[in-house]
This record gives structure tokens, C-alpha cells and sequence, in this order.
């Protein structure tokens, strides 16, 4: 099997692989995520995923790197990571019985034949309705630090979370099966 680098310090991203049985090496990408607010949700993703795993192709020898950027989308708007605590409070009300979308962008790059494959997944998330004693108690958890959308599904956020459409993985941060896919149809390998 090739070697394969995350170009991520996601410890989510991270724990997707250590659940598959693979021991990946973690390069943390150096860009800076800037992206225009009116940009296409899928495009901004798959930009900013190409970006980090070229910036780590170019700290790395004889690998595949494996890049992601997922950003949560309801309607038109791009919910992001809250600022605090109540940021994080009024995303969980605007999400209430609600349905918004996870995208997330991903890139692989072989240092060796230098092939780029750039894609996305998507997943529907439908959200409860949630009463404010929920909200609350789920904000005591503190799940919704560093997170897009203000909750994890892998965690106490599952609770909040009625069903979803698509891969569960995705909305963790990682649309791993997607991923296999890619590395089988353009790079000849997987991840089994």
C-alpha cells in the first residue's frame, strides 16, 4: 500500500482513519483559509482542500496526499465555526428543524506522477426541533468549539439530529468511502 499523508490537523479527520485501521502521518497545511463569501459552497471547499494538500506536496516525498475543507451551508449561507458561545447559541436555533447541507472538498496528490484529483461530497442533515432547555444543555458540552454548524454528530450533537441523506462521514469532516473511490479509480490503490 502507498503511503498516505493527511493534510489536516483535524483530530476528526485524524480518528476517520485510526477507525479504518490505518496509522496515517499528519502534515498540517500552512494556508490561510480566505474565501469570498459569494462563492459556490462546493467550489470554495475543493479550492481550499487543492490549496493545502499542494502546499504539504511540497514538504512530502513519495506519498498521497489526502486534503479536506468542509463548510456547513443553510440556504445560501455558509455557516462557519462559532466566535463563542452565544454565536454558537443562535446557530443551533437557526438549524432547528431545519434541513442544511455539509460539503465537504477534498484533493489527493500523488508527489510522484503529480495526478490531482479535486471533488466533493455532499450530505442533507435534518435537525429536530430543539427547545432552548436542549440548546442550552448541548452548549454545556462544549462540542460546539472549532466546529462548523456549532455541533458534532460524532458526538452529543447526534442528539440534535433527526436523520441525515448521505454519508455520515462527511459531516464528521471526511467523506472517506468517496475518497476510497477516487484513490481506486485514479491512483490504482485503496485504502483496504
Amino acid at each position: 500500500m502507498r503511503d498516505f499523508v493527511l493534510a489536516s490537523a483535524s483530530p476528526r479527520r485524524k480518528e476517520i482513519f485510526k477507525q479504518i485501521g490505518i496509522d496515517i502521518k499528519v502534515v498540517e497545511s500552512s494556508i490561510k483559509e480566505h474565501f469570498r463569501i459569494d462563492d459556490v459552497p462546493e467550489q470554495i471547499t475543493m479550492s481550499l482542500a487543492f490549496q493545502k494538500a499542494i502546499d504539504v506536496s511540497k514538504r512530502v516525498n513519495d506519498a498521497i496526499i489526502i486534503a479536506a475543507d468542509t463548510v456547513v451551508v443553510k440556504g445560501n449561507e455558509i455557516i462557519g465555526k462559532p466566535k463563542d458561545k452565544l454565536d454558537a447559541r443562535m446557530t443551533l436555533r437557526s438549524l432547528s428543524g431545519k434541513k442544511h447541507d455539509v460539503i465537504t472538498g477534498f484533493a489527493l496528490v500523488d508527489t510522484n506522477s503529480l495526478i490531482k484529483i479535486v471533488d466533493f461530497e455532499l450530505t442533507e442533515v435534518y435537525f429536530k426541533d430543539l427547545d432552548s432547555s436542549e440548546i442550552e444543555a448541548y452548549l454545556e458540552a462544549y462540542e460546539y468549539v472549532d466546529k462548523a454548524g456549532a455541533y458534532a454528530i460524532q458526538g452529543k450533537g447526534s442528539l440534535l439530529v433527526e436523520k441525515i441523506n448521505g454519508c455520515y462521514f462527511n459531516v464528521v469532516g471526511l467523506p472517506i468511502s468517496k475518497i476510497n473511490d477516487s484513490l481506486k479509480k485514479y491512483f490504482d490503490t485503496s485504502l483496504l
